[in-house]
Formats: C-alpha cells, structure tokens, sequence
C-alpha cells in the first residue's frame, strides 16, 4: 500500500503534542510530537500501553480536548469537519429511559431534526446492527455486545466520513469481542467509512486494520506504523495464518523495546 501524501489524505495530524496541568502545579504530558497521514476510506488501529495518549489523540481529533501544540487538518475542509466525524465510546453511553429506536434518534431529537429519513435511517442501522427486532426494548433488556452495537449505531445516524473508536470492545467477553470485530469489519467494507480503531489487543488491531498505528509509553510517540498486507475480507480463520503471526510478532516487538527503552 503506497504510503499516505498530502493530497490523499482526508486526516492530517502534524507535530501534534498535549500537556496535562497537574493538581500540584505541574504538568504531564500525553503526546508528543505526534505526526500522521490517514487516507479515506483507511481503517487504522491503534495500540500502545496504558497512558500513551491513544484516547487522548482521538478526542483532539473529535473536538472534545485542544491540543496544546501541533495541527489536526481535516479534507475537504475542517470548518465542517465536525459534522464528519461519529465516535464510540468505550461504553455505550445509552439512555436507560428511551429504547434502543430513540437511543439511535438521541441526536435528531435533539437538534428537532426528526422526521421520516431520519426514522427510516434508524430502522436500516438497526437491520444492518442485527438489532430490528429490539428497536422497542430498553437498554437494561440488552446484553453488554448489544449495547455496544446500538453505541456504534447511534455514531452512524448522521452518516460520518470519519469514525473515531476508543477500545469499544473492552468491555466484553472474548467470544462477544470477536463477533463485534466481524460485525465491523462487515459494516465497514459495506460502505469504507474511515476509521480509527484504539484498542490493546494487538490481534485485534491487525484482524482489523489496513496499517496499525503503534505508539510509545506516555509521552505517547509514533513507534512505527506497521502495514497489515492481508487480503480482504478477513475472517478469524486469518489469526492461525503464519503472515498474521508475523505481523502480531513485529508489533509485539516494537511495543517491548519501546518499553524497555523507558
């Protein structure tokens, strides 16, 4: 895959670095120097320890945290970006008050923009979520795995570019955790939305990614960004495959020098 340019690149993060205040006066820093290209339609993993600034480079590129030096441009233009953007939080964050239907109706409801597109959208997520028939429960009737996909559904309702997701599956079961990987790749190769994926499993990053972001102990640096050349589409069958072994071994590798090098 040829490496990301400035004209092909819908994500441009520049000599990007965050600094914390501290109660005692000080500061700590999260990122330092962090630089990186991401191309449309790219679905990029990132991995690295605790405390390295994975979440902390997703909520700048969100809006939710100001980077205290450095630049985040989005294309075509980043005075809408904004409106591209869908995140996924580590948890769903769903209303225990409405059901699923209106949880992924929060935002119209909201801005009073519902009407029929908009109910019409919800009910097609909800059959692309596996979730149509549990558009009238709650969100207390719903496994964790479910939760999850409303979380991932209710980020899609404005149809982002660009979706930001911070370890969405952490929270769940091994077995649960591999089916919302498949479950995305599947949602993701139906219409290529670009994609930027914090997780700590370093299986899961390759299984998923087109190139994995691997960053350093806190200041969070970039290692290294490991191309994943496996085809597509990916099942889990691809875990037992020598190539994938080699790719995990290498960023395993990169993560334990990192490591010991602090």
């Amino acid at each position: 895959m040829p490496t990301s340019t400035d004209t092909d690149c819908v994500i441009r993060v520049d000599a990007l670095s965050m600094l914390y205040p501290t109660k005692s006066g000080g500061t700590v820093q999260a990122l330092d120097d962090v630089s990186l290209r991401v191309r449309a339609g790219e679905f990029i993993s990132i991995v690295g320890p605790s405390g390295c600034g994975k979440s902390t480079l997703l909520r700048i590129l969100m809006g939710l945290s100001r980077q205290t030096s450095g630049q985040v441009t989005f294309s075509p233009s980043e005075d809408t970006h904004r409106n591209q953007l869908g995140m996924v939080f580590q948890q769903p964050l769903l209303l225990p008050w409405r059901t699923v239907r209106k949880n992924l109706l929060t935002s119209p409801d909201l801005h009073r923009t519902r009407d029929a597109a908009t109910r019409a959208k919800a009910d097609e997520l909800l059959v692309m979520l596996g979730l149509e028939e549990f558009g009238d429960r709650y969100p207390n009737e719903l496994s964790g795995g479910m939760q999850q996909r409303v979380g991932i559904g209710r980020a899609l309702m404005h149809d982002p570019r660009i979706l930001l997701m911070d370890e969405p599956f952490g929270a769940l079961d091994a077995m649960t955790r591999d089916q919302m990987g498949l479950d995305l790749l599947r949602i993701w190769e139906s219409d290529r939305k670009t994609v930027l994926f914090v997780t700590h499993s370093i299986p899961e990053a390759v299984l998923l990614a087109d190139r994995v972001v691997v960053m350093t102990p806190r200041p969070g640096r970039l290692a290294d960004v490991v191309e994943v050349a496996l085809p597509r589409p990916r099942r889990l069958e691809n875990i037992n495959t020598p190539e994938f072994g080699e790719i995990v071994l290498k960023i395993r590798k990169l993560l334990d020098s990192e490591h010991s090098a602090h």
